[in-house]
């Protein structure tokens, strides 16, 4: 279950579906995954074809959304956290 989001745009788009504070074509990748993040209860649960799910040195997990972007997030027992939306250039 999701429990923290650290990107503000992405938690609203969760939440209410405004697509404000994303890239609005990430819309329906993104609608997916936090809906599959929400329902995971480990990292390994984000291990989708097409997703690329790793884990990043910092000891995050990353899945691919479009191009440089990426979601990542943390897991604190079943329960995701500091999920975030970020371009890697």
């Amino acid at each position: 279950m999701i429990k923290a989001f650290r990107h503000k745009g992405l938690e609203v788009f969760f939440e209410t579906g405004s697509k404000a504070g994303i890239q609005p074509h990430h819309a329906p990748k993104l609608r997916k995954q936090l809906l599959r993040l929400d329902l995971a209860k480990s990292p390994i649960d984000m291990s989708v074809p097409g997703w690329n799910l790793h884990r990043l040195s910092t000891g995050q997990w990353s899945v691919w959304v479009n191009g440089n972007w990426r979601m990542t997030f943390d897991f604190d027992g079943e329960n995701a956290t500091l999920i975030d939306y970020q371009d890697y250039h």
